[in-house]
């Protein structure tokens, strides 16, 4: 919170992370840290720093995000990303959108992030109301293989193809 007060980016995503991760392995729980998630949003909203929380896709920390004072989600897609079956795929892509339309309903701005990869992607980019992606890990690691510039540009194919 110190550092990003003083460096005031645009925006600040509060992730929970604890040393012994590799990746951040869930989302925030808005609804347990509350009171901290509200008076860290109030503190960074007051240095003009969009806020935006890493969160679960579902209602009741979706509803705790918004009524923090957050105007900005990104769900946290592990699950989606981790699914073995077509009907697992299809119950966390649905999870995805109808968490979308209502994180839309309460005046959010939705994006999403962690395990999206060049072969499951697209479905979360096609999903209406979705906002942005994050997708660093998969492109780096891809481009060690192709270069920076092409895994951005296949990336970013992929996207705008839709």
């Amino acid at each position: 919170m110190d550092i990003a007060c003083k460096i005031k980016p645009d925006q600040a995503t509060l992730v929970p992370e604890r040393r012994e991760e590799i990746t951040t392995e869930g989302g925030l729980d808005a609804v347990k840290y509350f009171k901290q998630v509200k008076q860290a949003t109030i503190q960074l909203h007051k240095r003009g720093i969009k806020v935006s929380l890493f969160i679960a896709p579902v209602k009741e920390q979706i509803e705790a995000a918004a009524e923090s004072g957050a105007r900005i989600v990104e769900f946290h897609t592990g699950q989606y990303a981790l699914t073995k079956t077509k009907a697992a795929w299809e119950k966390e892509l649905k999870r995805l959108i109808d968490m979308t339309v209502y994180g839309k309903s309460l005046g959010l701005e939705i994006n999403a992030g962690h395990g999206l990869k060049y072969a499951n992607t697209v479905s979360v980019a096609r999903i209406p109301g979705m906002n942005e992606l994050n997708i660093g890990h998969s492109i780096i690691s891809y481009a060690v293989f192709v270069g920076l510039e092409r895994a951005v540009k296949e990336m970013v194919k992929l996207i705008r193809d839709i």
